[in-house]
């Protein structure tokens, strides 16, 4: 009777592992980086990465006039990427707007741009590309032309295109020196680039212009610009909503003030980080920006004059 018992769950046993297998190796291949995409509106989708790192939110607007793409993520995902926008349309991209330079977000320029694809960003993105060149195993070489942008703007420019306004907007000194933003008017959806980073800390690259007083600002306009229903597309972090906007700029305000009250105070840079003023925000640590790189951003951001942290303003 034992032995036949034995027998009877040994065989239910190997019935359960054969039975949930296929849906442990169905875990392990949702757990492999790979792109999600989300319809936000008629015409508009993004792409977002999961499972590992694939770069900035990608967004498509697709239509009977064609499809312009917004940001195309890091080299290495380039037929990842290809794959999931053929999800949506066969159809090949005819525009390619880059909301900044980091190769997060530009990765795959020289991809697109061989194939035929109209390249879009702001004059100072392309001399940024233009200047940096690129890393190769023999070292740095000129950026390939098919990887620059081939139309580009100082303020703002539009793309009629799919029944749509696509407004792509500068804003100087936030993220980058070379920042935009594509606002679809009709659709009431708007990329932001890193100027917003969601539910996480942002980058603020000094390096290329950016500053954190020029970042909020940009945030301030964008969420005039929103109301209840705009989509937000962010460079980083899931779909936003305007109450986002200002969740982030109040973080934003809030850590600049902490920090600013500390060097106000005379305090060093190592007694401020010491002091870790910025420990309520643990939530928005991630990997590339710890709460101590945050602090650091709002370090450099309070030594410098609000008056030298040259900002752009927009009328909309």
């Amino acid at each position: 009777m034992q032995g036949t018992t034995l027998l009877r769950i040994a065989a239910v046993s190997a019935i359960t592992i054969l039975l949930t297998l296929p849906l442990r190796q169905a875990s392990a291949e949702e757990a492999k980086l790979h792109f999600v995409n989300t319809k936000v509106s008629d015409r508009i989708y993004v792409l977002r990465g999961e499972g590992g790192f694939t770069g900035g939110n990608v967004a498509l607007s697709v239509g009977e006039d064609g499809v312009a793409m917004i940001d195309n993520g890091i080299s290495s995902v380039l037929e990842m990427l290809r794959a999931e926008t053929r999800k949506i349309t066969d159809q090949p991209i005819d525009y390619l707007i880059n909301t900044h330079v980091h190769g997060d977000h530009t990765g795959n320029n020289f991809a697109y741009g061989s194939d035929g694809t109209r390249i879009i960003s702001h004059e100072n993105l392309r001399t940024a590309l233009v200047k940096q060149g690129v890393e190769t195993e023999s070292g740095k070489q000129p950026t390939p032309k098919a990887s620059l942008p081939v139309l580009t703007f100082s303020d703002r420019m539009t793309i009629h295109i799919n029944g749509d306004q696509a407004k792509i907007i500068h804003f100087a000194h936030a993220h980058t020196d070379g920042d935009a933003i594509v606002h679809f008017a009709e659709d009431n959806v708007i990329h932001t680039g890193d100027i917003m980073f969601n539910k996480v800390f942002p980058y603020i690259d000094e390096s290329n212009g950016g500053s954190l007083r020029g970042a909020i600002k940009a945030l301030k306009v964008i969420h005039e610009m929103s109301n209840e229903e705009t989509k937000i597309i962010p460079g980083h972090g899931p779909l936003a909503a305007k109450a986002d906007i200002q969740r982030t700029i109040d973080m934003m305000e809030d850590s600049l003030s902490l920090v600013q009250a500390l060097v106000d105070d005379g305090k060093s840079d190592e007694e401020i980080l010491a002091a870790n003023p910025l420990s309520k925000y643990q939530e928005y640590h991630w990997g590339f920006i710890t709460t101590e790189k945050m602090t650091k951003q709002a370090i450099s951001a309070a030594r410098t004059p609000a008056d030298k942290a040259k900002t752009h303003s927009h009328s909309h």
